[in-house]
């Protein structure tokens, strides 16, 4: 066999080598090519969790993964309640006896009720809309959900995140 041979041989070797290693996604994943539930503006400099969350908002979305979607749609909303609480030293009210916070329903209606902020009425109305359709991919064994059931939300989603985020004042 001649040098050139060899050297053939050994560069598919290494090649074979390289190919039959996985290939993982980054460990704490990765930036939303597009924004087609919510734009990144809208929590850029917030905190670094909600803006990852949002990223995978958009991604899911984007590669049709819609249940995940609504599921993490349903933890932005959880999340920037439980901020808006912690910014109004109110914490305790949002509470379950055994010191964690409730469930995304008690938190809907505990934020619905309170008085030391207000949420808007277009905010109020969106809350159990947005629970229903991530509560339903969450736990509906038969639910999928579709590109439709995010979409006729994304203004929903917009109104609440932004309302949310300037009531726990992280921008």
């Amino acid at each position: 066999m001649n040098e050139l041979a060899k050297r053939a041989l050994a560069a598919a070797a290494l090649i074979q080598d390289e190919v039959s290693v996985p290939w993982l996604p980054p460990d704490e994943g990765i930036v939303s090519r597009s924004e087609p539930v919510l734009a990144l503006s809208l929590v850029r400099g917030t905190r670094g969790y909600i803006e990852r969350v949002v990223h995978q908002i958009n991604g899911a979305y984007a590669n049709a993964c819609y249940d995940c979607c609504a599921v993490m749609i349903r933890r932005l909303i959880e999340t920037l309640i439980i901020e808006t609480y912690e910014k109004h030293n109110i914490p305790g009210r949002i509470r379950t006896p055994s010191g964690n916070y409730m469930l995304l329903g008690d938190l809907i209606s505990a934020t619905l009720s309170e008085t030391t902020f207000t949420l808007g009425r277009s905010a109020k109305a969106a809350l159990p809309r947005l629970k229903d359709v991530g509560d339903r991919s969450a736990h509906d064994r038969r639910f999928n959900a579709h590109r439709s059931d995010i979409d006729k939300l994304i203004p929903d989603i917009r109104t609440v995140v932004q309302e949310l985020i300037g009531l726990a004042q992280l921008k």
